[in-house]
């Protein structure tokens, strides 16, 4: 049976990270990527202040000569008609990046195989047994790969970087809160011209909800719908051309797509986008990142930037940990606690700046005080 000191359940950036970190530290690192991760992502966006994570990975100069498309910033109709632009020209670390997630994900797992771990593609992590024999305790895992024979590996820590499902996780006995029920609704379009080059991300509030569109990498453009689970019909919106009939009810983005000649590419796809966190994000030999961890309201624009930062801090816990700081894990799970309860009071403070509509149902369950009909967490723990 292999041992490793490291396994760690899910390859995209947070899990990645995290693998960097610890092969490069000199552990046995095993990361097993399901091949979900590379399903296309509707949070594409790679805000300035990240490049310092990349930086800190080893990645900066590699990721920025990997041909993705740079991000100027966002043009939102959020509190009134008129347009506000906020340019990433004036920052500190300048442009971001629009990504091609296929090919970013790719290329942290590459790092991380450079690195010294052992990297599985299409391959799934299953817990099978714990022990507390000697003086390592391990965990037994079941590695399934899609293409191969199953295998039992052996590790001293579990990472859970397995997104949303927090799989693993949960299975340990962690409790899952949701903050709400926020859908994301998305379509890809495609324009015969190909003249459009805004790199800025356009955001437009809706009565019942928002919207936000991007440039992707390829001449493609995704527009993702959010609104409430309770507020939306979901199988209309999915069915047929929905999510395209509903984009024609804005102003400004139907009139950008209808310059540019945009139409749909693709069918809609809706996915969770509400923001969730465990009630606690490390335990007994193993601890969550990533999503799984906790993942962002879309509004926030912070999900990638949230995958790589855990992933590193995750892993710099658990080398701090077996250098001797036993309380590294918790303090790390308590700081991102910290870092959640901010996030959502910033989340309501942004609501908060966009007043028309302010007593329809998505707007008034969002206004902070006394007046507002905040949405109290839904928990599960389930065994994913």
């Amino acid at each position: 049976m292999r041992g490793f000191d490291v396994a760690i359940a899910g390859g995209g950036p947070a899990g990645a990270a995290a693998a960097i970190v610890l092969a490069r530290a000199g552990m046995r690192v095993l990361l097993a990527d399901s091949g979900c991760e590379r399903a296309f992502r509707i949070g594409e966006n790679l805000p300035p202040s990240a490049r310092s994570l990349l930086h800190e990975l080893g990645v900066l100069d590699r990721v920025l000569a990997d041909g993705h498309r740079p991000s100027h910033g966002t043009l939102a109709f959020w509190g009134e008609d008129a347009p506000h632009a906020s340019d990433f020209l004036f920052q500190l670390h300048g442009h971001g990046l629009q990504l091609d997630r296929a090919r970013f994900d790719g290329l942290l797992r590459l790092a991380a195989h450079d690195a010294g771990a052992e990297v599985v593609e299409s391959a799934r992590l299953h817990l099978d047994a714990r022990t507390d024999a000697g003086a390592q305790p391990t965990q037994r895992l079941r590695l399934r790969p899609i293409d191969d024979d199953m295998r039992e590996v052996e590790t001293r820590w579990l990472i859970d970087a397995s997104g949303r499902a927090a799989t693993l996780a949960r299975r340990l006995g962690a409790l899952r809160r949701q903050h709400g029920r926020l859908l994301a609704f998305y379509l890809r379009m495609r324009s015969e011209n190909g003249s459009d080059q805004d790199g800025r991300t356009c955001v437009e509030a809706v009565e019942d909800g928002w919207w936000y569109s991007v440039l992707l990498p390829g001449g493609e453009r995704v527009a993702a719908f959010l609104s409430d689970a309770d507020l939306v019909d979901s199988r209309a919106l999915l069915d047929g051309n929905g999510v395209w009939v509903k984009l024609q009810q804005t102003r400004r983005l139907r009139e950008l797509f209808a310059e540019q000649g945009y139409r749909p590419s693709g069918r809609a796809r809706g996915a969770d986008a509400s923001s969730t966190e465990l009630d606690h994000a490390a335990g007994d030999r193993w601890l969550a990142v990533g999503d799984a961890a906790g993942a962002f309201d879309p509004l926030s624009a912070k999900g990638i930037s949230n995958a790589l930062y855990t992933g590193l801090k995750g892993a710099q816990a658990l080398i701090a940990h077996d250098g001797g700081d036993l309380e590294a894990p918790t303090r790390y799970a308590e700081h991102l606690h910290d870092i959640h309860r901010v996030h959502l009071g910033q989340l309501r403070s942004f609501y908060a700046t966009q007043p028309r509509w302010a007593h329809m149902p998505f707007w008034e369950r969002r206004r902070p005080g006394p007046g507002g009909k905040t949405t109290p967490p839904i928990e599960g723990r389930g065994r994913g």
